[in-house]
């Protein structure tokens, strides 16, 4: 993998790492599309180059960190209860990611997979979008996040689970999860970064020491971190896009995305254009 190769790559991991479109299928298409290989490395490497978007999100989320950190420290009861929260929304998916983690790697790293998760969570953005249209994104109704109770964090943890199989996004579950538990669209987008935050890390970090050597033997330091510092730069700017955006608009644009791209890649696929 080449400087430019990973710029795109970062650029793609950046933007949709958080927008309910699924990061993992599109670096798997990135990749496929310009003809990488596929080796544990470079999976690997699609799971670490999270790193610049965990970044970016603590940077413009670091008022809700702070506040969680000032609750450990037993300062501030709303910090600690969202941090108790936090916890709870992301102790399923460790326990599932530990149990499942090789078997999905193993079988559902695929471009066909990923296409088919991207219709499924295209049509759930739809329905969910058109159940919500009676009432305004911003409105008054649906719990904030400060008021979140344990049993809705734990509905959002276990929908996160979902996110395992690639193509789904992470974001997409916990963001539904959100609604369907009560929460109001902007605290479900909210814990939604804030779960990334813990989720992404811990993935992160596991795969940075299980195949970090590997990941630079074959791509380079210089080269993987390039990735990681792009990633970063575009998370920050499409988290914010999509803030200003949801205050005014529905989920509905990302699903008509998705159920537009699975059927691109679709034909693609069955065309022999691309590797599934």
């Amino acid at each position: 993998m080449n400087g430019w190769q990973a710029v795109i790559l970062g650029i793609v991991e950046g933007l949709t790492e958080y927008l309910p479109v699924s990061s993992t299928g599109h670096l798997l298409l990135a990749q496929r599309a310009m003809g990488l290989a596929r080796s544990e490395a470079l999976d690997a490497y699609a799971v670490c180059i999270q790193a610049g978007a965990i970044l970016a999100v603590l940077g413009l989320y670091a008022g809700r960190v702070r506040q969680m950190a000032l609750g450990l420290a037993g300062r501030d009861p709303a910090g600690l209860r969202l941090l108790g929260n936090v916890a709870i929304g992301v102790a399923p998916a460790v326990v599932f990611g530990l149990l499942l983690e090789r078997r999905i790697k193993a079988h559902l790293f695929g471009l066909w997979p990923v296409t088919a998760a991207w219709l499924a969570g295209g049509a759930a953005i739809l329905l969910v979008a058109r159940r919500m249209r009676a009432s305004p994104p911003d409105g008054p109704a649906g719990t904030r996040l400060d008021d979140l109770t344990w049993k809705a964090a734990l509905l959002v943890g276990l929908a996160q689970c979902v996110a395992m199989w690639p193509g789904t996004s992470r974001s997409l579950v916990t963001i539904l999860g959100g609604v369907l538990a009560g929460m109001s669209l902007p605290a479900a987008v909210e814990f939604s970064f804030l779960l990334g935050l813990v989720t992404l890390t811990g993935a992160a970090g596991k795969d940075a020491v299980e195949f970090g050597p590997r990941i630079v033997a074959e791509l380079g330091w210089r080269v993987a971190l390039l990735g990681v510092a792009v990633a970063g730069l575009s998370a920050a700017a499409a988290v914010k896009w999509m803030v200003a955006y949801l205050r005014t608009h529905s989920l509905a644009v990302f699903g008509w995305y998705r159920v537009a791209l699975a059927a691109a890649v679709a034909a693609l696929l069955l065309a022999g254009a691309i590797g599934a």
